[in-house]
């Protein structure tokens, strides 16, 4: 028993990956009478680690407070922290007005409430993002550049 499969040309689906690759899109689908061919490109990940001053010490033989710390850290629980500050659109985060410009926090910056954090441009709009509140950046979650979705994390305001 033979199947009516199209004959799917190697050529023209390397032609739809070159574009993508060459674009700013993320997604394309082509089809002609039968044959559909979608070619999507997911974003980067990016992992950001903190580097180790020394090797940490054994839980058990940590004090109370230092577990505790650790425990508030933990990159699990960014999402309950009553300082976090979240993306309000779906965009790529910058951290400074252009490239190579001095930065709009740092951690350890004291913030005013309404103070620029940084921006997010979502279709070509420059959206600059305020603080909610008045406090000391203790983390910045985000990279320079980095897409960020609707409700994702970018920074913590204490």
């Amino acid at each position: 028993m033979k199947t009516n499969k199209p004959n799917i040309d190697p050529a023209l689906v390397r032609e739809i990956a070159n574009l993508l690759s060459e674009s700013d899109l993320t997604e394309i689908e082509v089809q002609q009478e039968d044959l559909r061919i979608r070619v999507v490109r997911a974003p980067p990940t990016v992992y950001a680690t903190a580097p180790l001053a020394a090797a940490p010490a054994p839980l058990a033989a940590a004090p109370a407070p230092l577990a505790a710390a650790a425990a508030a850290a933990s990159p699990a629980d960014v999402s309950k922290h009553p300082g976090l500050v979240t993306s309000p659109m779906v965009g790529t985060a910058y951290l400074g007005a252009e490239p190579g410009a001095k930065y709009f926090v740092d951690v350890g910056s004291v913030v005013k409430e309404g103070q620029t954090l940084l921006i997010v441009e979502a279709m070509k709009t420059m959206n600059a993002i305020p603080a909610p509140r008045a406090g000391t950046v203790t983390r910045i979650i985000v990279e320079n550049a980095q897409p960020v979705e609707y409700g994702e994390p970018l920074l913590i305001i204490e």
